[in-house]
């Protein structure tokens, strides 16, 4: 019977697990990138080898997406992370907490194979570039908001050409800054009108210098196909001059630095207003020295003088004038004419003598006739006389007649009468309400001068001035104007008696004023 100690399969498989991981504990390995998997879950499943071993490998979903690469087969990289064991599988695994590419020389080639599979695409073809607006009236940014590419771009803009310029911030190092660039160029593309932004005329992606592994996010296949799918025209300004990245080969324009691409985007204004004005005096000039040469021309061809073309007229008058009778010759047949005939005309006594004698023997024949016609008319009445009867009944219904029409034309006349009254008292009562008669009703007086002029300004007034004063009732007195002190009576009595007295000869009136 064996002394060897049994294990479960599960007991075993935990054992060796436990094993590995204390063993270990964390490693650094370096290797070639074989089969890299994603899962629907997010999770990444990869195998790292070299020429003589494999391990299979994991990445976690929330560690995938702060990779600085995206692993790919046939990187070579330099992943650190725990071992461990696998034992529904029975196989020992990598979990990968960190994934770099192991050095310049892995990221150089991984961007020759990227750039080589594009190329193959047709995304670096001459002919889907397209050329940039002439004058744009947007102008999309796409960098970080807080770096000097920003500032350098907006100066260098303001001083060419000032534009509408719409940034859009993202990260432009680290493993989030393909997602936002990525993001910025599709959103600048699906910008509408009813979004009440304008959508931009051309897009700049820009980003200051730095090492490869900082730009790397610029070689990211989803940078370089979202900015080949973009339908605004696009600048790449990544980087210095010397400095490449995929996004350089795919835009419509690589500018050499961020300046570059702000000098790209619009002209400079004041060159092109210069020209204008140069276009401007070009175009007076020619206009001028084409009007000169017109009027030198149409001089060239002589045109005759307004004196030259009326000649020839005037002289064709002069002779036919000349050929012309003289008036005084022209009108002595037309005056014998006129003498001939008046010599046959009758005289006008001759006339007159005939046309009394016709009128006498009108008249004669007339009266007859109008005695005839007269016993007639005399006759034919008397034939038509009516009756007494009949012509009393015609009176009576007359009578009627006319006694119904006075009746009513008594009340017309009573019924317009007393309208009349009522307009009368109406007028009447407002007559006697802005009368000056009921104001004096109410204390008041009318002050006249000697000329009998009202007075209305008590200034026009001076001392020893005699003015009438006219109260209610028609009832008036005399007063005599003071210094302006009251002056006081000893006798009240007697200046009232006075006062009734109407005489306008008391000195004691002067009390009034």
């Amino acid at each position: 019977m064996s002394n060897t100690p049994e294990y479960s399969v599960s007991e075993l498989a935990f054992a060796l697990k436990r094993t590995v991981e204390e063993t270990y504990g964390r490693v650094r390995v370096r290797g070639e990138l074989g089969r890299v998997t994603v899962a629907k879950s997010g999770h990444c499943y990869l195998d790292v080898k070299d020429d003589k071993a494999v391990i299979n490998s994991i990445i976690w979903k929330g560690v995938v997406s702060r990779l600085p690469v995206a692993p790919e087969e046939g990187m070579e990289v330099i992943c650190e992370g725990k071992l461990s064991t696998y034992p529904g599988r029975s196989n020992y695994q990598l979990i990968i907490d960190t994934l770099e590419p192991a050095g310049q020389g892995a990221l150089m080639a991984l961007f020759e194979k990227r750039k080589k599979m594009l190329a193959a695409e047709g995304l670096f073809a001459a002919e889907r570039k397209r050329d940039l607006p002439f004058l744009p009236k947007t102008i999309g940014v796409v960098t970080s908001p807080t770096g000097s590419v920003i500032r350098d771009i907006l100066h260098r803009i303001e001083d060419r050409f000032p534009s509408h310029v719409l940034v859009w911030p993202v990260l432009v190092q680290g493993d989030r800054a393909a997602e936002q660039i990525t993001a910025a160029i599709k959103g600048f593309n699906a910008i509408d009108e009813g979004y009440g932004v304008p959508k931009p005329d051309v897009l700049i992606i820009a980003r200051g210098g730095g090492s490869l592994e900082d730009l790397w996010c610029f070689n990211e296949d989803i940078v370089a196909r979202a900015a080949a799918q973009s339908d605004i025209p696009l600048i790449s300004a990544v980087g210095h001059e010397t400095d490449w990245t995929l996004i350089d080969y795919v835009a419509d324009y690589r500018a050499p630095t961020p300046t570059g691409a702000a000098e790209v985007a619009v002209p400079v204004r004041s060159e092109y207003l210069e020209t204008i004005d140069d276009y401007q005096l070009r175009l007076r000039r020619g206009l001028t020295r084409l009007v000169a040469d017109k009027a030198n021309s149409l001089k060239a061809e002589k045109l005759p003088r307004p004196e030259t073309l009326l000649s020839a007229p005037q002289q064709r008058l002069d002779l036919a004038a000349a050929r012309l009778p003289a008036p005084q010759n022209l009108f002595a047949p037309l005056r014998q004419r006129l003498m001939d005939v008046s010599a046959r005309l009758p005289q006008l006594s001759q006339i007159t003598q005939g046309a009394q004698r016709g009128l006498s023997d009108l008249s004669a024949r007339l009266t007859p006739a109008l005695r005839m016609g007269l016993s007639r008319h005399r006759s034919a009445l008397t034939a038509q006389r009516l009756s007494s009867a009949s012509l009393s009944r015609q009176t009576s219904q007359a009578a009627e007649r006319l006694a119904r029409a006075q009746a009513r034309m008594a009340r017309a006349a009573q019924n317009d009468l007393s309208q009349k009254q009522q307009r009368l008292s109406r007028a009447s009562a407002l007559l006697g309400a802005f009368s000056y008669q009921a104001t004096l009703s109410r204390g008041y007086a009318l002050v006249t001068d000697d000329s009998g002029a009202i007075v209305r300004d008590g200034a026009t007034l001076a001392a020893n001035d005699a003015i009438s004063l006219t109260f209610a009732g028609d009832v008036k007195r005399g007063a005599v104007i003071t210094d302006g002190k009251p002056h006081k009576t000893k006798n009240k009595s007697r200046v009232s008696t006075a006062g009734r007295s109407g005489n306008k000869n008391d000195q004691s009136q002067m009390g009034l004023f």
